[in-house]
């Protein structure tokens, strides 16, 4: 059994309400009818231009927005099916136990940080959510203090890191923060939204080089999302590859970017610039 699976999950947006925010006369199907699987221990990259639907296909596999129709399957639980929200009682307490093994690490190292919490406060905040303590950040609980310093020591920082602000972090020490909080909860299945493309070729390889190695320190699987194909093709297991919406070609890392079926995947292949991470 796949640890995750997706059946016909489609999103469509009503007029004037796409993901961005802007006008729209008609229904936008930003994902529409898409059908994958993705095994413990690999990495699905998930590649394809601006606009082909790949992040609201990541936060609908979170149900960070949800989906118009088809089924979520983790570990053949169908998350659809499961309320969510902070008053959701019953099989909302199912959902929320499994938010501890469904993370994100966001595109925008920038935006994703609160700029009003020190380091320790963002990476212990779903400590304190998921009640793994009874105490929050700054009120002396050496348990909460010791894990975040073994979370930063995790992704490359050291302690000291902890009592300061995001503003005092270049662009790649902010993702690795964002990586050691989605890394707080213990998760399996982690969503990589396009997370080296604000950061600069040298500093987006060392995130590249850090995420495969904690996927083999902690037995992490990951939905990569990218637009760069040669990102996707050092990091992925198997690459599926997305346009307008739909899932257009997926096969192995060798097979997609080697004898690629579809006409759009040799497209994006005659696009790529010859380089690696």
């Amino acid at each position: 059994m796949p640890l995750l699976e997706i059946r016909q999950l489609t999103k469509i947006f009503a007029p004037g309400n796409t993901r961005w925010g802007a006008k729209s006369k008609g229904q936008v199907r930003a994902v529409d009818d898409v059908s994958l699987a993705i095994n413990a221990g690999e990495t699905l990259g998930l590649i394809g231009e601006s606009g082909s639907g790949k992040s609201t296909l990541g936060r609908l596999i979170l149900r960070l927005i949800e989906p118009t129709s088809g089924s979520i399957f983790f570990e053949g639980r169908d998350l659809v099916h499961l309320a969510s929200g902070p008053h959701a009682g019953g099989r909302g307490g199912e959902m929320r136990r499994l938010r501890r093994d469904l993370q994100i690490i966001f595109q925008d190292p920038f935006a994703s940080l609160d700029p009003r919490f020190r380091v320790e406060d963002i990476v212990a905040e779903p400590l304190i959510i998921h009640g793994e303590f009874r105490h929050g950040p700054g009120m002396g609980n050496d348990g909460i203090r010791a894990r975040v310093a073994e979370l930063l020591r995790a992704v490359g920082l050291d302690d000291s890191a902890r009592r300061r602000y995001p503003h005092e972090f270049s662009g790649g020490q902010r993702q690795r923060i964002g990586i050691a909080r989605a890394l707080a909860l213990r998760p399996r299945f982690i969503v990589c939204d396009e997370p080296v493309s604000a950061l600069d070729v040298s500093v987006g390889a060392q995130i590249v080089n850090l995420l495969a190695q904690l996927q083999r320190d902690f037995q992490l699987t990951y939905l990569f999302i990218s637009h760069s194909m040669p990102v996707v093709r050092y990091l992925s297991t198997r690459i599926a590859v997305m346009h307008r919406g739909k899932i257009v070609e997926v096969g192995s890392t060798e097979q997609i970017t080697t004898r690629p079926a579809d006409p759009y995947t040799r497209s994006l292949l005659r696009a790529t610039p010859e380089m690696s991470p």
